[in-house]
């Protein structure tokens, strides 16, 4: 009998507690948590990214219709269509004369609209644009032409300034 008790403690001293399964399976669920809120922050990650995307293009397709319109009175009227994605897209142009002749300072205003979002989507920018087509008023192209020709020839120095 002496033979069978010292077996069976030896036996038992290989096997694992039960604190120590405990705090093993502690260890795993922290780990298995880290990874799982790692997975859904990428995932949420490249949702964000994939809408940026699709928003920016829909604004690259705005400032494009004003970019290749040659009317300024269309332009100056805004316009609006619906985007893929069951979006809508409203967009506004301020025309003022530039400090050149046929040079414009163009201010495009755009908001997209979605449906998944409360608040919409917007963004200005502000521009140069040269576009003959756009003058009105030909006394005012006429005299910055004047000018720009007058600081030209200054600086060649063929005419004295004033």
């Amino acid at each position: 009998m002496t033979t069978q008790c010292r077996i069976h403690r030896r036996g038992g001293g290989r096997a694992f507690t039960l604190i120590e399964v405990l705090v093993a399976l502690v260890i795993f669920a922290m780990v298995v948590v880290v990874l799982g809120s790692a997975y859904l922050n990428i995932l949420t990650a490249y949702e964000v990214v994939k809408r940026g995307t699709v928003v920016n293009e829909d604004f690259a397709f705005a400032r494009q219709q004003v970019l290749t319109e040659p009317d300024r009175k269309k332009l100056e009227q805004g316009g609006e269509f619906d985007t893929a994605g069951n979006r809508h897209a409203k967009w506004s142009v301020e025309i003022e004369s530039g400090p050149v002749a046929d040079v414009f300072r163009v201010t495009f205003t755009c908001e997209i609209t979605d449906p998944a979002r409360s608040e919409p989507d917007r963004q200005v920018e502000t521009f140069m644009v040269l576009r003959p087509t756009w003058v009105i008023d030909a006394a005012e192209r006429g005299k910055l032409k004047e000018d720009a020709k007058t600081r030209i020839l200054e600086l060649q120095g063929k005419l004295k300034k004033l």
